[in-house]
């Protein structure tokens, strides 16, 4: 038999069955930005399949109008495509050559233009370098490297510009000009001039006009002279017999002194020195001995 239900207990199992509704109803239900939203996620399902159909039957639908992908012709041209051989080496290579050339030719482009700028910036200085100068100076500044001159060079020439020269003896070179390994140690290794071996008391003439200023017996020289021609000097050392005095003015080819072997001499010979302003030169660069 049903027990009958006072109103306090029909109130209370109410209640219940609201707050039990109500709760599934919230579980039910999305809150975006403070709104109550309805829960979508069984439509998202629904428009998922229904777009996976849609595609399902396009894809059925492109292949059984579209003879082409099955043709013999398709698949005899993807057989000839997999049947080639892909060197894939060959084609690094080549991508990589690529690339180098591409930077090589810009960065001998970018020398070619450092080049010329450095070309432009030398014109400008010697052209501000000739401003102002005289025009013996320009040219010699002007000449390129191949063309300029040795210190040694611009000596000789100064020297064979001064005067013309012969030889002051006839007799056999002994000892050139330059360092040498002597016999004797009083004898000095750096050689400043020639030697001229002859016989004791053959004549000794003036390889060129000038000026003695000095005829002296002092000295390693022993009995010397030494002719002043402009900033040339000749010095004719270790002589037997002087035919000139200080002072005198001589001409190419006059006879000025004797083969000797005074001072610090091992032999009779000729010393013959050249000098341009007191600096020593080798006398087998200016003239044949």
């Amino acid at each position: 038999m049903e027990r009958t239900m006072s109103v306090e207990e029909r109130i209370k199992r109410a209640e219940e069955i609201y707050a039990r509704r109500h709760e599934q109803e919230a579980k039910n239900t999305v809150y975006l930005n403070g709104k109550e939203k309805k829960d979508i996620k069984l439509f998202k399902k629904m428009t998922v399949q229904i777009v996976a159909c849609l595609l399902i039957y396009l894809i059925v639908y492109t292949i059984r109008n579209n003879d082409y992908i099955f043709s013999e012709d398709f698949i005899k041209s993807a057989n000839e495509i997999l049947s080639n051989d892909t060197n894939f080496i060959e084609i690094y290579q080549n991508i990589n050559g690529t690339i180098k050339d591409f930077f090589n030719k810009k960065e001998e482009k970018n020398t070619e233009e450092q080049i010329e700028k450095d070309n432009i910036t030398e014109e400008n200085a010697v052209e501000q370098n000739i401003g102002g100068m005289s025009e013996e100076k320009t040219k010699e500044e002007v000449l390129p490297l191949e063309n300029q001159l040795s210190e040694e060079e611009e000596k000789i020439l100064k020297v064979k510009n001064t005067a013309e020269f012969i030889k002051p003896v006839n007799g056999v070179i002994s000892s050139k000009y330059g360092m040498r390994n002597p016999t004797t140690s009083s004898v000095p290794k750096n050689h400043t001039g020639t030697d001229i071996a002859a016989n004791l008391g053959t004549k000794i003439i003036s390889s060129t006009d000038g000026e003695v200023v000095i005829a002296s017996s002092e000295g390693d020289y022993g009995i010397h002279l030494k002719i002043q021609i402009g900033e040339v000097s000749i010095i004719y050392a270790h002589c037997n017999k002087l035919y000139v005095n200080q002072g005198d003015k001589v001409c190419k080819g006059q006879e000025i002194a004797e083969v000797g072997s005074t001072g610090n001499s091992t032999g009779p010979h000729l010393h013959f020195e050249i000098r341009l302003n007191e600096e020593t030169i080798d006398p087998e660069k200016i003239l044949e001995l």
